[in-house]
């Protein structure tokens, strides 16, 4: 019987029945269900939450809250006169020897929060600086962030004569083990200060105060189990001040294992700094290149986001070719190459950087005035991670995210997570809200051009061997041409370069000899020019003679050699064999 002819089964509710008739029913056995463990580190982390809802503190001043005078005239001398959030709430604890642990979003001013503490107490410590002892340790998850930390910590440093150096890899270990030898303050990455304690280059057992800057981040790329062998060389007694903005993935073990009793602060991105505008812009993925074109042909600094070390190269070489002039940073560019177009992207040329998640913790760029997202980060930490590369500590910024129709979903949950509002446009190349975006921004002032002098003179500071082009370039564009005719006065085959039939026959007439009587380094071609019927210039007026003479000379000294060796060999006496 084919399979649609078959009889519907028909339940016959036996089993209900039988349940019915069996008598009551027994009850269900309860089943405990597996529940989720309690977050160890929930109330710690409720206890941030707290403290960044509490009312922010009056305003003050640096001196207000204890600062050494020197630092507070030269932060006066930088335009900085009043603390932000971070800074009002974790300084007086910090400054009182107490650990913190401390969450502020990018951009807050949380280097000057533990930079400034970190400066005073050193300063006004009894210990005695000893090498390759350092007595300030802080530990930062990238090359970028440890230049950037270096950065502001060493000018200040200078006024209270602590100094600062920094430990990374991408570059010479031989030269940070000379800088570590006398340094006050290290300002490292775990894998390289590894190197440097396995070398006995560095010894932790002087450090008075460790930082941990964006544990989290730290956490995320793996560097956990070399943070905790770090810490555990250091003194137990220390002070300890550890920032981030989680504490998941190990950041919550490291607080409760290392920080002691510590004084907990943290601020909302609303009362730090003015919030940076949000926009998720809708488009087809064709059109995704030529709308990033458009929107960093602006006047102002744009940052360029995306998930790959390629995908980086290949954006900033697709805007080079719209006529858009980018670089590109990410990991796996040496340090040289990574300080270089930051150095770059700084002073505005070029106005365009790309770059990856891992290089967004480190750039610390003033006035960039649009972050554009132009690949979906991996969740809403990176997301504000990378929002916080614009309105930096009060300035004003705008975001944009480009997404196509499959990802719009995947951002606004981002978007919900990060508790950011951003309004969402469909567009397309020259859309009137691209066109708005485009034209926003603060002008990057123009290069400067420098005269010939002057480049070979700024060129003093390049590589040696570009230094030495620059200057060979130089003089031969200044010296005067030896032996030459102006080059109005030349005929037209001279001033291009190229001689002329008649002129490459005077000039081989010239170097064989005139009439054929032969040249001073070659006397014997008077002859062999005779006996090859030549008496002149005027007989030679091909290349092809040349050459068939030049063969037929070679073949009369192969023939006058073998010449000399029979006359050579005849003169020698001969020994007839025995019988």
């Amino acid at each position: 019987m084919p399979h649609t002819a078959r009889r519907p089964r028909v339940s016959s509710g036996r089993g209900r029945a039988k349940s019915a008739t069996a008598g009551p029913a027994r009850p269900a056995s309860a089943r405990p269900r597996p529940q989720k463990p309690d977050d160890p580190y929930a109330a710690l982390d409720a206890a941030l939450t707290a403290a960044a809802a509490s009312p922010p503190p009056a305003p003050t001043t640096f001196g207000a809250l204890g600062l050494d005078d020197r630092l507070v005239s030269a932060l006066e001398a930088a335009g900085i006169k009043e603390p932000f959030a971070i800074q009002a709430r974790a300084l007086p604890d910090a400054l009182a020897g107490r650990d913190v642990l401390g969450r502020a979003q990018t951009g807050s001013g949380k280097t000057l929060a533990f930079g400034l503490p970190l400066l005073t107490r050193l300063a006004g410590s009894k210990e005695q600086r000893r090498e390759r002892a350092p007595r300030g340790l802080v530990l930062v998850p990238t090359r970028e962030l440890a230049e950037q930390v270096a950065g502001v910590l060493g000018p200040l440093g200078q006024r209270l004569g602590v100094r600062t150096t920094t430990v990374y890899g991408g570059v010479s270990i031989a030269r940070q083990i000379d800088r570590v030898r006398n340094a006050d303050i290290v300002v490292a990455t775990p894998g390289r200060l590894i190197d440097l304690m396995e070398r006995d280059a560095c010894r932790l057992g002087n450090i008075e105060i460790t930082v941990l800057d964006e544990a989290d981040h730290m956490a995320d790329l793996g560097f956990m189990p070399a943070v905790t062998r770090i810490l555990d060389a250091t003194p137990a007694g220390g002070q300890r001040l550890l920032f981030s903005a989680t504490l998941d993935r190990g950041v919550g073990r490291l607080v409760t294992a290392y920080v002691r009793d510590p004084a907990l602060h943290a601020v909302t991105p609303a009362t730090d700094a003015v919030a940076a505008s949000h926009l998720l812009l809708v488009l087809a993925h064709p059109d995704k290149v030529p709308v990033a074109a458009e929107l960093a042909s602006g006047p102002g600094r744009t940052l360029f986001f995306v998930r790959t070390k390629h995908g980086a190269d290949r954006l900033a070489k697709q805007l080079s070719r719209a006529g858009v002039g980018a670089s590109a940073i990410h990991g796996d560019r040496n340090q040289n190459q990574r300080q270089r177009a930051l150095d770059a992207f700084t002073a505005g040329h070029p106005r365009v950087l790309v770059a990856t998640d891992v290089a967004a913790r480190g750039i610390h760029v003033d006035d960039v005035d649009l972050v554009v997202q132009f690949d979906p980060p991996k969740d809403h930490k990176d997301y504000l991670h990378r929002s916080g590369r614009t309105a930096r500590a009060g300035a004003t910024g705008m975001v944009v995210a480009l997404a196509d129709q499959a990802q719009v979903r995947e951002l606004q949950k981002l978007h919900a997570a990060a508790s950011v509002t951003a309004d969402q446009h469909e567009v397309a190349p020259g859309h009137e809200v691209i066109r708005e975006i485009a034209a926003a921004g603060v002008p990057v002032p123009p290069a400067p051009v420098l005269a010939p002098a002057a480049a070979v003179a700024a060129g003093s500071t390049a590589a040696p061997g570009r230094r030495r082009r620059a200057q060979v370039a130089q003089s031969r564009s200044t010296r005067p041409a030896e032996g030459r005719r102006p080059a109005e006065g030349r005929k037209p085959s001279e001033s291009s370069g190229r001689r002329g039939k008649s002129e490459r026959q005077e000039a081989s007439t010239r170097r064989d000899g005139s009439g054929g009587q032969g040249s001073a380094r070659h006397p014997g071609n008077a002859s062999h020019a005779e006996a090859a019927g030549r008496t002149g210039p005027a007989s030679r007026p091909t290349d092809d003679t040349r050459r068939s003479a030049g063969a037929r000379r070679s073949g009369s000294a192969s023939q006058s050699g073998a010449k000399a060796s029979r006359s050579a060999s005849a003169g020698r006496p001969r020994h007839r064999r025995a019988a």
